[in-house]
């Protein structure tokens, strides 16, 4: 193509095929009758996109039966916030508009906590900082994310929990909720997370070695402190073991 070329097309019809329950084993640490916390295993889409039409977490949150909010779309009924197909660990689903909404705001005013364990290639110096960087499209492969100047702010704390051999153990803190946050920051940091194939954190670990450890935020509906824990699953355990 050239510059000032006309390109004419014609867009197919959108064909919204809204999810159905199914009968998914998921592990539900606290639900009522306006949110549900569960833990989200590794492997498992968020919702149904393009080749994931059934077995993700919104199919699932269906099959736990009740209402939903569609404060997101009618196609993701209940997310609040996702989670990556191979990252684990907990996540908050509203029951109506009104608890969704809430939580969103908390996602957006920055009161909703979010923490995760990442174990990362190389040995990380010092105790404990923060990685900045506004996050965008790649702007080459546009299924991937990168620290650009025409993307949005996005901060990371990062602590170091333990070192490991050739890699490290670290607890993330987001002050931002950019797409991929944590594995951009940290691939330009220089220490991607150990089985990240898309952020050359190579293929040695069984899968992308992130989980969302710690959630934090106020009910919304009472405004009560909650905060819940998860540990890694097995397979992240297994391999946090191997480098021990």
């Amino acid at each position: 193509m050239r510059e000032n070329d006309v390109v004419e097309f014609e867009e197919p019809a959108s064909e919204l095929v809204l999810p159905r329950p199914e009968e998914i084993a998921l592990e539900v640490v606290y639900e009522d009758a306006d949110l549900v916390v569960v833990v989200k295993p590794a492997g498992m889409v968020a919702h149904p996109a393009a080749g994931h039409h059934s077995g993700t977490l919104v199919h699932a949150l269906l099959g736990l039966g009740g209402s939903w909010s569609t404060a997101g779309g009618a196609a993701r009924p209940g997310l609040v916030h996702r989670l990556d197909k191979d990252t684990s660990g907990l996540l908050v689903a509203a029951r109506n508009d009104a608890a969704h909404r809430a939580l969103s705001a908390q996602l957006a005013d920055r009161t909703m906590s979010r923490t995760y364990l990442a174990i990362v290639t190389g040995r990380v110096a010092g105790p404990a900082g923060e990685l900045e960087g506004d996050i965008g499209r790649h702007p080459r492969d546009r299924k991937r994310m990168a620290v650009v100047a025409a993307g949005r702010p996005a901060r990371t704390r990062y602590e170091v929990v333990e070192a490991l051999r050739g890699h490290t153990l670290l607890r993330c803190d987001l002050f931002s909720g950019r797409t991929h946050q944590v594995r951009v920051h940290l691939a330009a940091f220089g220490h991607p997370v150990a089985g990240d194939r898309a952020y050359g954190g190579g293929a040695a670990a069984p899968r992308t070695m992130l989980h969302a450890w710690r959630l934090k935020f106020r009910h919304p509906a009472t405004g009560a402190a909650m905060t819940f824990q998860a540990e890694p699953p097995a397979d992240f355990q297994s391999y946090l073991e191997s480098l021990r």
